[in-house]
């Protein structure tokens, strides 16, 4: 069975309970939508309401003015009198009105451009920033990531709810008034209106709340699909792609994942079809009805031609509008479904943050790093990976983590820089609990590069310069940098020095190797001259020459640092002070090198297991 056959299980386009409440629950979502849209331009906004209110009250304007014109003619053509006094400026005060509704349409338009671009980049900016604070831990969850990707689609998407919402100021206003204008000739008219068009507008009502259950439970398949189009199109994936004839494989699988998505969508949307067709007529029935009731009444000489002339055209109006009124609030409550999960991502908060009162960061550290006991276990998971963990790093020293991969070595950087925080026990900086830190002043203190490091699309200069963004400008300490780390050589063959593009991404771009990228990360940490520096795997990537190079110059440049290095090369953890070996989540030994050469333990072993590749 489909999703859609899931969610329509009944025939009936009539809503139950549970969605009526699930509809008008989702109009929660639109004040502070609409919160937004002032913060992101409130002169647009004003502006805005004040051409819609004045557009709004000219239909009926233009329809007083035309029923004095019509009468005026019928009074001279029948009882053939001169044109009263006057006549022509009300012919010229039509064209007038007309000429102000056209002007008035044309800026309502203009503000809705301009308010659609601000909020647009005012709600993209604020989910960027928003996301740079949750934590880390909410990056590997798949429900939070359909949820980040529905508000980042919705950030962009939604912005007709904006334009609809001024609409619907608009034909509230017109509705009134030329409500106002038919009730004075008969509020049956009116009446008969409103019940012809409840039924389209409960139609929609309905098929906008399954639409929204559909698209909800489309997520993962989109993400899918994104993911699987960035498989079919991208450098990294491209040798692979042609060497192992994977080409048709991700593109029918693509295919048959969009196929079921068209499909579902397309049930829904005959359904829509049929129903709200029907009920469509229904209230096109009700305007002939009333309009042909007019006629009558006229032709009884109740009316004048040129109150039938109002009336008609009031009728028309006022249906349209009402229509207009009931399709465009369900629209609106429609986007308001949509947006639950923007407010939703909006809500989640940080569980790691600095506390009210935090201490800055020590300057400079003299007790160093300590770990407590500690141990950690990653969110839904249920084996911990780090168990009773102590150990001490002084001021000044040099550590390796060593061991197979899997058994918490880098879990154990991601808890020192408070990228998660501890399941039990502590962690200590100068004797306190790295809880009671300020966060931001904890980072500025430690410079790190992991194994997966990113590789930024952007200038070698900007590429370095993220390391510490204040530097940006800074010529002088982005060179030395990149001297220190041997980017330096990589940035003398390009063409346009620190200025060149980086990357395949952007025009002029030139990508480099997985080595020479690894140079450019390194100067970020060098770049970042910060107390704790931490390499996870920093020269997986670089020829044994360059390697060498690189460690002699990490020695010289860790003097009087902590540093902590994370490496499966023994020839470069050996230059270490001491050496941990992480088995298991816990420290099986720990020592300088020819200690533990000499204990014969887990470490001895996999020096000689390495070794011997090279005998």
């Amino acid at each position: 069975m489909t999703k859609i056959k899931k969610i329509m299980k009944a025939d009936t386009v009539w809503m139950p309970r549970k969605d009526w409440h699930d509809r008008f629950n989702s109009l929660k979502n639109v004040p502070p939508i609409f919160q937004m849209v002032w913060e992101a331009a409130p002169g647009v906004v004003a502006a805005s309401l004040l051409i819609r209110v004045t557009a709004a009250v000219l239909p009926l304007g233009m329809l007083m003015v035309t029923r004095r014109i019509i009468d005026a003619i019928y009074v001279v053509t029948s009882h053939h009198t001169k044109l009263p006094s006057g006549f022509w400026h009300l012919v010229a005060l039509e064209f007038v009105l007309a000429c102000m509704v056209i002007i008035l349409g044309r800026l309502v338009d203009f503000c809705d451009t301009a308010l659609n671009e601000r909020y647009t980049r005012h709600v993209n900016t604020r989910i960027m920033r928003h996301a740079a604070t949750l934590d880390l831990s909410r990056y590997e969850d798949p429900e939070f990531y359909d949820r980040l990707e529905r508000a980042r689609v919705q950030g962009a998407d939604r912005v007709g709810m904006i334009q609809e919402s001024g609409q619907l100021v608009q034909q509230v206003i017109s509705t009134l008034t030329l409500a106002a204008g038919i009730c004075v000739i008969s509020p049956w008219i009116m009446f008969a209106l409103i019940v012809c068009v409840v039924p389209e507008f409960l139609c929609e009502t309905k098929f906008a709340f399954l639409g929204y259950s559909l698209s909800v439970g489309q997520t993962p398949a989109r993400r899918e699909l994104d993911y699987l189009r960035i498989l079919g199109t991208s450098k990294e994936s491209a040798k692979e792609l042609k060497l192992f004839g994977l080409g048709q494989f991700f593109s029918g699988r693509y295919e048959s994942i969009s196929k079921d998505i068209h499909r579902e969508n397309l049930e829904l949307a005959g359904r829509r079809l049929v129903w709200g067709s029907l009920l469509a007529l229904l209230g096109t029935v009700g305007y002939f009805a009333t309009y042909a009731y007019g006629i009558y009444l006229t032709l009884a000489g109740a009316l004048t031609l040129g109150t039938l002339t109002f009336l008609a055209g009031a009728i028309a109006g006022a249906s349209t509008n009402i229509q207009s009124v009931f399709s465009t609030f369900s629209h609106i409550a429609d986007h308001a479904l949509f947006l639950t999960d923007l407010i939703e991502f909006f809500a989640v908060k940080p569980k790691i943050y600095s506390k009210a009162g935090s201490l800055p960061g020590p300057r400079p550290m003299r007790e160093g790093f300590e770990f407590r006991d500690v141990s950690f276990c990653y969110p839904r998971k249920s084996k911990p990976v780090l168990e009773n963990v102590n150990f001490r790093i002084e001021p000044g020293e040099r550590i390796a983590l060593v061991g197979a991969n899997g058994h918490g070595k880098t879990t154990i950087v991601k808890l020192m820089t408070r990228l998660y925080d501890v399941s039990s026990g502590q962690i200590l900086l100068d004797g306190i609990d790295l809880r009671e830190y300020n966060l931001e002043d904890l980072w500025k203190n430690i410079g790190v590069i992991f194994q997966d490091f990113m590789r930024y699309d952007m200038t070698v200069a900007d590429n370095i310069a993220t390391g510490k963004i204040d530097e940006r400008n800074n010529a002088f300490r982005l060179r030395a940098a990149a001297f220190k780390s041997l980017a330096e050589t990589v940035v003398q063959k390009l063409p346009q020095s620190y200025d060149q593009m980086l990357g395949c991404r952007f025009a002029g771009g030139v990508d480099l190797s997985g080595g020479e990228w690894q140079k450019i990360a390194l100067a970020r940490a060098y770049l970042r001259d910060a107390q704790l520096l931490i390499l996870d795997e920093p020269t997986a990537a670089l020829d044994a020459r360059s390697e060498h190079e690189v460690f002699q110059r990490f020695a010289d440049l860790t003097k009087g640092k902590m540093s902590v290095l994370i490496s499966h090369r023994f020839s470069t953890v050996r230059m270490s002070d001491r050496i941990l070996v992480v088995e298991n989540g816990r420290i099986a030994e720990q020592g300088a090198h020819n200690q533990l050469l000499r204990s014969g333990g887990a470490y001895a072993e996999m020096f000689e297991l390495q070794a011997a590749h090279y005998r």
